[in-house]
C-alpha cells in the first residue's frame, strides 16, 4: 500500500470540498456576519450547538470566537433541556452545526429556542433539512464526498465546517476592528502574549550595553568598542547623539576581504547610513517584523529625538522566548 498516495487522496478530496464551499459563498454569509457583529456589539454572546464530531468542531469555533473578542459558549445538547438553556439570553445568537440537519438531540432544542429572542445561524450540510428550515440564516456546506475511503467517517464535512467557522470568526474580527493589542489582552501568557504585550525598551540591550561611536572613529577603535560591550554592531551618532549609521561584524568581514588595512579607515566611510531603527515604545512584535522583513540581526532602538537608546540583537529574542 502506498501510504503517501492514500494521504494525498484524502487531502485532494478535502481541498476540493473547500473549493466548492468557497464558490458557494453568498449573501447569507454576509448576513450571518452582520448578525454576529450586532450581537457582539450589544454585548450578546454566541451559543454554539453541535453533537458528536460537529460538537467537537463547535468547541473549536467557540474558542476562536472568544479569543478574538466575540464571547461564545458551547451548549451541551443533552443538558440543554435540563436547565442549561438558562445560559441563553435575549440578544444572543445560536450557531448550530450539523452535517445532516436532522440530528435528533439538536432538533429537540429548536422549539425551546423558538420561544427565545435569539437568531439561529445554521452551518448545515443539507439546505432542506429540519434545522435549515428553522434557522434564520443557513450556511450550506453540502459535500459530494467524505475523505473517508468508506465515505462514512466525518472528514470532508468536518473540515469544511471548521473552515466556515474560521471564516466567520476572522471576518467578524475585522468587521469589529479587533486589533493586535486587543488580541494580546486575551493571550497574556506564552509567546503571543510576550511578543504582543511587551515594549521594545523591555527587550532591548540598554544604552550602557551599546557600542556608540562618532563618525571619525577608526575601524580598529570601533571593533574595540564592540568587544568591550560584547556586541555584534556599533552605532554611529553625530555630535548631538543622533543616529547616523551602523557598522557590524559582518560589514568588517566583508570589507576585510578586499582591504586588509581596513583598521585604519574611518567608520563613516564604511557604515550603513540611515539604518533600520525602531522607537523604544513600540510593541515588541514590531521588532520581529522588522528583523524578518529586512533580514538583519541588529536593530537600533531610538527615542523621540532619533537618539540611540539601545539595540536589539536577534539572539536575545530566543532567550526572551519571543522567537
Amino acid at each position: 500500500m502506498d501510504y503517501l498516495e492514500k494521504a494525498a487522496r484524502v487531502l485532494d478530496i478535502e481541498i476540493r470540498e473547500l473549493q466548492r464551499v468557497r464558490e458557494r459563498l453568498g449573501q447569507n454569509f454576509s448576513d450571518a456576519v452582520e448578525i454576529l457583529r450586532k450581537a457582539a456589539d450589544a454585548r450578546g454572546k454566541v451559543v454554539v450547538l453541535g453533537v458528536g464530531k460537529s460538537g467537537n468542531i463547535g468547541s473549536k469555533i467557540a474558542a476562536t470566537l472568544t479569543s478574538t473578542g466575540s464571547p461564545a459558549v458551547v451548549l451541551d445538547s443533552l443538558n440543554a433541556l435540563h436547565g442549561d438553556l438558562g445560559m441563553v439570553a435575549e440578544g444572543d445568537v445560536v450557531l448550530a452545526l450539523s452535517a445532516s440537519g436532522e440530528t435528533e438531540e439538536l432538533l429537540r432544542i429548536l422549539p425551546a429556542l423558538g420561544r427565545l429572542e435569539v437568531k439561529i445561524i445554521a452551518i448545515c450540510g443539507a439546505a432542506e433539512s429540519t434545522l435549515a428550515q428553522n434557522a434564520h440564516i443557513v450556511l450550506d456546506f453540502e459535500i459530494e464526498q467524505e475523505a473517508c475511503p468508506l465515505n462514512l467517517a466525518p472528514t470532508s464535512s468536518t473540515t469544511v465546517m471548521l473552515a466556515l467557522g474560521d471564516a466567520l470568526a476572522m471576518v467578524l474580527l475585522e468587521a469589529r476592528g479587533f486589533k493586535k493589542e486587543d488580541f494580546a489582552r486575551y493571550h497574556p501568557a506564552g509567546m503571543i502574549g510576550r511578543s504582543l504585550l511587551m515594549r521594545v525598551h523591555q527587550v532591548m540591550r540598554p544604552r550602557d550595553a551599546l557600542a556608540m561611536v562618532p563618525p571619525d572613529t577608526k575601524i580598529r577603535e570601533v571593533l574595540k568598542a564592540m568587544t568591550t560591550v560584547r556586541a555584534g554592531a556599533a552605532v554611529v551618532a553625530d555630535g548631538d547623539g543622533r543616529l547616523l549609521g551602523i557598522f557590524t561584524h559582518g560589514d568588517f568581514a566583508r570589507h576585510f576581504q578586499t582591504d586588509p588595512k581596513i583598521g585604519d579607515r574611518l567608520v563613516a566611510d564604511l557604515m550603513t547610513l540611515n539604518p533600520v531603527a525602531v522607537h523604544e515604545n513600540k510593541l515588541a512584535v514590531e521588532v520581529l517584523n522588522l528583523l524578518e522583513r529586512h533580514r538583519i540581526d541588529d536593530l537600533v532602538v531610538v527615542n523621540d529625538d532619533n537618539i540611540p537608546v539601545g539595540i536589539v540583537d536577534s539572539q536575545d529574542l530566543t532567550r526572551l522566548k519571543l522567537l
